[in-house]
């Protein structure tokens, strides 16, 4: 009971969190509300289902703040696997929801696994990290660590949700800050930009800029340089990757998804088609200007012109009736809260701790910068929402344990000073 009573909780954290929750529901307030609507507490409506799931959140807030902190490093082992049994699980007796099987449903309740799955998946990093005890040099080590990452991906995508699968790519970010070698992170980086690069190019000339740059990097005279083999090796990756490009757009990704690739790239144009969602949600946020249009009062949200604005557009809201100073506030309580993530997790005497509020950090810095990306047509349609801010039960309670996990991590590292 000593122990409760000397806890003392981040308020800055717990405070940046409460304004984007508020302000998230504040937006999906006015993206919901309509004249049908005969009385404010209207369960049928859906910023009345969203007061409910944050008033869920709440309390799961005071239930993860009265666990002991020791709980949850012990018991990542089984919380990882049960979750990656529920994601199994999907393949039997998912529910299909705009063409992905990634729901349970139970009567009227919908319960998504993969929200919860990130929990497990930085849980399970933590421990594995904290367990080895070294910085994560050794190449069975970082086979292991990208094995737990890789499970719950892999068993994401073929629902498919490729875009949940995408937000595990963030668990790269503290195992960096655990030594991985910078090289892997380069890599990735180079591979993201070769297969953009030949979808927009196209193979021959992005095999020639391969060719070129290898071969000005070779005879490029410097004291240390890699040898010749390892030249011929990034050589081979590098055109062998550039030849499967090809197969894997048009093989392994859906149609929906090439679409939303060449509408980015500039190959088609489709305003009424599969580029209608991200056309008017860049209408809405245009037309907000400097200050917006006032609370409730956006034409466009107001007249529907962007469908599903509650969950993944939601910010389009925030743009058309907040104007760029709203926007730009939003954006900031993001960085701030990040940063914030960031400071408290250098400040952890326990690895643990340490590499899962990195890992907490860089989730919400994914889903916070693809979503925005993809409202303002700056990156393809990929169908991930906005932390605290797009509808949803499984979403809102997802972060809230996500973050409030870490907050009671904090908490007791003041405790055992």
């Amino acid at each position: 009971m000593h122990q409760q009573r000397s806890l003392q909780i981040d308020w800055i954290t717990v405070g940046l969190y409460l304004a984007l929750v508020a302000i998230g529901w504040m937006n999906i307030y006015s993206a919901s509300i309509n004249d049908s609507v005969t009385h404010f507490f209207d369960f049928n409506q859906i910023y009345v289902k969203q007061l409910f799931f944050i008033g869920l959140s709440l309390l799961l807030i005071l239930f993860i703040l009265a666990l002991d902190a020791k709980f949850y490093e012990r018991f990542s082992s089984i919380i990882y696997l049960a979750s990656m049994l529920s994601l199994i699980g999907l393949f039997i007796f998912g529910k299909n929801v705009n063409g992905a099987t990634s729901w349970y449903a139970i009567g009227s309740f919908t319960f998504q696994p993969s929200e919860f799955a990130k929990i497990a998946t930085a849980l399970a990093l933590a421990k594995y990290v904290s367990d080895i005890q070294t910085d994560i040099k050794e190449i069975k080590d970082q086979l292991r660590a990208f094995l737990i990452i890789a499970i719950p991906a892999l068993l994401i995508i073929p629902q498919p949700d490729p875009g949940s699968a995408l937000v595990y790519a963030a668990f790269l970010f503290p195992l960096y800050r655990e030594e991985l070698p910078s090289w892997y992170l380069l890599v990735g980086f180079i591979f993201a930009g070769l297969f953009v690069a030949t979808l927009a190019f196209g193979v021959v000339w992005v095999v020639s800029a391969i060719v070129i740059i290898l071969a000005v990097l070779f005879f490029r005279k410097r004291k240390k340089r890699p040898s010749k083999r390892m030249y011929l090796l990034a050589l081979i990756a590098g055109i062998g990757f550039v030849f499967s490009v090809n197969y894997i757009f048009y093989n392994v990704f859906e149609q929906r998804h090439r679409d939303r690739f060449n509408l980015v790239l500039g190959k088609k144009v489709d305003a009424k088609g599969i580029g209608y969602n991200t056309k008017q949600s860049e209408i809405a946020i245009g037309s907000g200007g400097w200050f917006g249009k006032g609370w409730t009062q956006g034409t466009q949200t107001k007249g529907n012109f962007v469908p599903e604005q509650h969950t993944d557009y939601i910010f389009s809201t925030v743009g058309e009736e907040w104007g760029f100073a709203g926007s730009l506030t939003v954006v900031l309580l993001f960085v701030f809260l990040i940063i914030r993530l960031l400071i408290l997790s250098e400040r952890q005497k326990s690895q643990f701790s340490r590499v899962y509020g990195y890992s907490v950090a860089a989730i919400l810095f994914v889903h916070f910068f693809v979503n925005i990306g993809m409202v303002t047509g700056l990156l393809p349609t990929i169908g991930i929402p906005l932390p605290f801010f797009s509808y949803g039960g499984s979403g809102l309670w997802g972060f809230t344990i996500l973050l409030f996990i870490f907050i009671r991590l904090d908490a007791s590292n003041y405790v055992n000073r």
